[in-house]
């Protein structure tokens, strides 16, 4: 799960300021890699490990120019995670292409062996979206090859339609094409979300598409077009815009942008993010009553992405809202880090109590997700150190009992503080006097209020139904395997 922008600008500006703020927008989803790459007569490429602070400074941001660029930020899910992983990659052979993307290709390995190695070429990193960049220019190459020599809209359609037929998976891509202009794509199934947007100012037309909406926000442009599944809008030279369904598979995007993922500021397939975390909170009240619960002295969100669904769960339950844990804003996000040794260190000093709070009291920590269990655990124990008398234990999201192949970094099944365990068991593991996990129904039932559009959402990692023939349970394993073999070899 990463977080990427595209930008194409008037001529004679530099986009690269833009493309900065919008990875900043973003940084909540990727904070192991950032780079942007940029257009002019050739490609300007600034990338490196670390924050986006980090990685960029006036010097190298000065030689970024170009009215055409991406940007990206990285969780690693695929690949050794070694410097040459970082996005944006770049070919300038056989059509001079740059290319971000969000997600994960599942059959990454096989085309690894059957584009490759097989045929005496060498990759020249671990990261999926080197092939999937193989794939979409090869295919402007062939079209280009039998044309009078300019590659059209249909071109950079059928190269679209090419990267579906053979790359498998979960992703939302943006490329900028040297002279050509700037596509950006989504799977299939809609599985990873993208959005597109356009501004006019003094200099000229603007276009933009993004990971997330808050991207399109800070920069100023008014969100146009929620791409939708197999849909490709592309901007071409004269900055003309065209959009076409290059398929037709049903529309299933991921309910774990919702629960955790995006940011509360963002709209995905034109639901608000913010929204949808507060009718979750009001689900998960209506379930705690309905199930019998004891009522709490007061309700206290796991910050921050709980926040909102731990508001209107208290204003539903008719308790106090507060804030007993203060985080440490300089400490990332734990599940999104590489290895378990980094996660566990971080826990350490993420978070601290005030005891104000819960000396002497019944709480209820409102959380939006229960992955391993070790954030949780160590949250219960916080809460009990500061006096609490029990400690309840709302999630808004169901157990998560399958691994997801498509980009989150639930690869193992054996990592779920879940498998095999009933809630009962669960609660006792994390230490908890009451747990309750929102119910699936009225998980999707709280998103799809939103927009009623869409019917179903991808649900693999909570009920190990995957919306893609291509996930098998040999790939699954696969894909288990070389992730946990990587993630072990992360440096700390």
């Amino acid at each position: 799960m990463c977080g990427f922008i595209g930008i194409f600008g008037p001529d004679g500006v530099d986009v690269a300021p833009e493309l900065y703020e919008g990875l900043l927008a973003v940084q909540h989803r990727g904070q192991d890699a950032a780079g942007i790459t940029t257009f002019t007569d050739r490609f300007n490429v600034k990338k490196g490990f670390g924050l986006v602070v980090e990685v960029f400074d006036e010097s190298n941001m000065g030689r970024l120019q170009g009215n055409l660029g991406v940007g990206h930020v990285r969780y690693p899910t695929v690949g050794a995670n070694r410097n040459e992983d970082a996005q944006p990659f770049h070919h300038t052979f056989p059509i001079g292409t740059a290319m971000v993307h969000n997600g994960n290709v599942t059959n990454y390995v096989e085309l690894s062996d059957s584009r490759f190695t097989s045929k005496m070429t060498r990759l020249n990193s671990t990261c999926d979206l080197e092939v999937l960049l193989y794939v979409f220019q090869q295919a402007l190459a062939d079209r280009y090859n039998a044309s009078d020599g300019k590659i059209t809209v249909d071109d950079v359609f059928d190269a679209v339609a090419r990267v579906y037929r053979e790359v498998k998976g979960a992703y939302s891509v943006c490329a900028t094409i040297a002279d050509v202009g700037m596509v950006a794509f989504r799977d299939p199934f809609g599985i990873k979300p993208a959005v597109f947007g356009q501004r006019t100012d003094e200099h000229g037309e603007w276009f933009a598409c993004a990971s997330e909406s808050v991207v399109l926000d800070v920069n100023g442009y008014e969100r146009t077009i929620d791409i939708g599944p197999g849909e490709a809008v592309f901007v071409d030279s004269s900055r003309k815009v065209h959009r076409r369904e290059v398929s037709d598979q049903p529309h299933r995007p991921c309910i774990f942008e919702y629960v955790y993922f995006a940011r509360p500021d963002s709209f995905i397939d034109d639901i608000s993010v913010y929204k949808t975390r507060h009718r979750f909170g009001i689900a998960l009240a209506q379930q705690w009553k309905a199930s019998g619960a004891p009522m709490p002295d007061a309700v206290i969100p796991v910050p921050d992405s709980s926040r909102d669904a731990a508001q209107a769960c208290a204003a539903e339950l008719g308790v106090p809202y507060r804030e007993g844990l203060v985080k440490n804003r300089y400490i990332g996000r734990t599940f999104i880090m590489p290895n378990q040794a980094a996660r566990t260190s971080s826990i350490r000093r993420k978070l601290n109590p005030i005891p104000l709070e819960f000396n002497g009291k019944d709480v209820l920590l409102v959380d939006d997700s229960v992955v391993r269990g070790n954030t949780s655990r160590r949250i219960v124990d916080t809460a009990r150190s500061a006096g609490a008398r029990k400690v309840y234990f709302g999630v808004t999201s169901p157990p998560l009992v399958a691994p997801c192949p498509y980009g989150v970094d639930m690869a193992s099944k054996r990592e779920f503080i879940a498998t095999d365990r009933t809630v009962d068991q669960i609660a006792e593991s994390l230490g908890v006097d009451r747990l309750v996990y929102l119910d699936r129904d009225a998980m999707n039932a709280a998103a799809r209020v939103g927009n009623p559009k869409i019917k179903k959402f991808c649900n693999a990692c909570f009920n190990g139904e995957y919306p893609t023939p291509d996930v098998t349970l040999d790939r699954l394993r696969k894909i288990e395997a070389e992730r946990e073999e990587q993630r072990d070899n992360v440096p700390v």
